[in-house]
């Protein structure tokens, strides 16, 4: 009821299984939610499984709701692709931000595509036209947090951003504790863009301040396009 009052329109599922299965028929009828709030507890399938199986087949942004607070539990849920996580208890004016602020941003990423960025510096290569990225000549398949994040930081390579300013820029809100998660998402990038993640030449940490995309070391090669 609280997500109509949104303007929304749920889609229940009442376990894992049958999320992947609503999946399967909105695919049937040419269909594509908008975003998945996801329960980790759950009869049958938990939701961290049910965040493996959804990732496989979309890359629809996925909020796990949980009890588990824990950094660790956090860490897992990122790692499995989720792309924000949200720990109980909490406000539904809460929760109201955090799905709002994932709709504005895939409008925003909608506009963006028909613009057909394509940004390249080096061999590191984001496609917006058909949101693609490639390292090395290579496909990597990002999550959308994943990619966005890249993207903030390659469309201004060596030039820092602050944990703080990428977290209201790449999650669209501000929350205390945000930058942990600004921490994680970038510890899963490094392992999907570096060739040594814990020696990265690219996603580089600058101290006491955030992140950097750097081309220090490598030829300066950048197009925006």
């Amino acid at each position: 009821e609280v997500l109509r009052a949104w303007h929304m329109k749920p889609t229940l599922a009442d376990s894992g299984s049958a999320a992947l299965v609503e999946l399967h028929k909105a695919r049937a009828n040419s269909q594509r939610f908008s975003l998945i709030l996801l329960d980790v507890m759950m009869p049958e399938m938990d939701g961290f499984t049910t965040c493996i199986e959804l990732r496989k087949r979309t890359d629809v942004p996925i909020v796990l709701l949980t009890a588990l607070n824990r950094p660790d539990d956090i860490v897992h849920g990122f790692s499995l692709g989720a792309d924000d996580y949200i720990t109980k208890p909490f406000t539904f004016k809460e929760v109201e931000v955090r799905l709002q602020a994932i709709l504005r941003r895939m409008n925003w990423n909608q506009e963006r595509v028909t613009q057909q960025q394509v940004i390249t510096v080096q061999d590191v290569m984001v496609n917006d036209d058909v949101h693609e990225v490639t390292v090395r000549g290579e496909s990597v398949h990002l999550t959308p947090i994943e990619y966005q994040l890249l993207r903030t930081l390659m469309n201004s390579p060596d030039k820092p951003v602050s944990k703080e300013d990428l977290f209201q820029s790449v999650w669209g809100y501000n929350m205390a504790g945000g930058t942990n998660l600004v921490e994680v998402a970038m510890r899963r990038l490094r392992e999907k863009v570096e060739l040594d993640p814990s020696n990265p030449i690219y996603l580089l940490t600058v101290r006491g301040v955030g992140y950097k995309f750097s081309t220090q070391g490598i030829s300066d090669k950048v197009t925006i396009r």
